[in-house]
């Protein structure tokens, strides 16, 4: 007994895996189609939805997937690798900077951007894109009313009223290395009145509750729209930048080159306050990220009328589009 129970558990947990990893009956990587990695926040599941409908507005003839609940960059990146997904809702800078790439933190946003385009493409033969045109990272923010009677915009203009601040943190920012607590009061040189550590879906409404005066939280929470929270400007760059992109296999551009000019479409489309009222909608509101992605692209009309910039035309790209002609041409001659 004891040993068919052993068995029926490795059976149910073989087929989770199988039903996690495989792209399913409508889209599969192995025939060229186009699989979407989404992730387990909304963000993510949203920024993945929006792929998917831009690519059904520009391509509706190819056959797609998304699959969501994707835990981490790490196991979206080993989707990718595997073969099972060959496009990336969102990726992060900062996140895959210091992990699937295993290099030093940087705090200019530029610098970092070159080097997970270098990265990406040296080491997992993908194309991470230029930015949607947000960052989500740590950031500190300030009610509203409390922004405008103290007319503050950037973080360093808390210092004349910081020994009277009561100041809400993520509990694990404290002794972060880096961009944690001695960090901040090391690079801005003053420290609040009191800090208390918190967990960080409590800071949004502590600070619209008038319970703190600052909180740390993340730059495009939908809790920040909702509780009229301003989200103060890292003038002195304490946390490194987490710009979000797509990225694509470059073996599915060999197969798809018309996917380029798509996602460039949505280079610089999103704002923070863009992503903000996204997250907002589905955490708040609960409407399903299929329902936001298409509002959003309608409202936009698809970016059909932006001006792009061709990839080959940039310094950061140049090399990996030459490659990328090459591989498509060697293509077309076998």
């Amino acid at each position: 007994m004891k040993n068919i129970k052993s068995i029926l558990i490795m059976m149910v947990f073989t087929l989770t895996l199988t039903a996690c990893s495989l792209p399913g009956l409508g889209a599969n990587v192995s025939n060229n189609d186009i699989v979407i990695a989404g992730g387990s926040t909304s963000e993510r599941q949203i920024l993945a939805a929006i792929n998917l409908e831009m690519i059904k507005h520009y391509m509706p003839d190819v056959k797609t997937n998304l699959i969501n609940n994707l835990g981490s960059s790490l196991l979206i990146l080993q989707t990718m690798t595997g073969g099972d997904t060959n496009i990336s809702g969102a990726m992060y800078t900062g996140t895959s900077l210091t992990g699937e790439l295993n290099q030093e933190s940087i705090k200019d946003p530029i610098l970092a951007m070159q080097r997970v385009v270098k990265g990406y493409y040296d080491k997992y033969d993908m194309i991470w894109f230029p930015s949607y045109g947000f960052a989500n990272t740590y950031a500190f923010m300030v009610r509203a009313d409390f922004a405008k009677e103290n007319n503050l915009s950037k973080v360093s203009d808390l210092r004349d009223l910081a020994p009277t601040i009561k100041a809400g943190v993520d509990t694990g920012w404290i002794d972060r290395q880096g961009d944690g607590y001695e960090d901040f009061k090391l690079i801005y040189e003053f420290d609040f009145e009191r800090v208390y550590p918190m967990q960080i879906g409590l800071v949004y409404e502590a600070v619209a509750a008038n319970e703190m005066d600052v909180v740390l939280g993340y730059s495009t929470d939908g809790r920040i729209q909702a509780n009229n929270l301003i989200v103060l400007e890292d003038d002195l760059q304490l946390f490194p930048p987490y710009d979000a992109s797509p990225v694509i296999t470059m073996e599915l551009l060999e197969k798809r080159p018309e996917l380029i000019e798509v996602f460039l479409r949505l280079e610089g489309a999103i704002t923070s306050e863009d992503m903000q009222e996204l997250n907002r909608i589905s955490d708040q509101d609960k409407v399903e990220a299929p329902i936001i992605a298409r509002k959003f692209l309608e409202k936009n009309n698809y970016f059909e009328d932006k001006t792009i910039e061709p990839l080959e035309s940039r310094n950061d790209y140049r090399e990996i589009i030459i490659d990328l002609n090459k591989r498509i041409k060697d293509g077309e001659t076998k």
